[in-house]
């Protein structure tokens, strides 16, 4: 099963780096998805996505 995490801080600064904050969320979801991770971050907006990928399916790279 995989797992999405993330965050918006829409005011203010951050005060830490927003991809880091993220690949920490997405390192505390590992069981979810042990396979593949990933970070999007958008600082202009406040908004930082993370994910887990489990593979099931398509076990080759082409799967990311």
């Amino acid at each position: 099963m995989c797992g999405l995490t993330g965050f918006w801080q829409p005011y203010g600064s951050f005060a830490e780096e927003p991809h880091a904050i993220a690949q920490r969320m997405a390192d505390a979801l590992v069981h979810r998805g042990p396979d593949d991770a990933g970070v999007w971050v958008e600082p202009v907006a406040g908004l930082a996505l993370g994910h887990r990928r489990l593979t099931i399916l398509n076990l080759s790279p082409a799967g990311h």
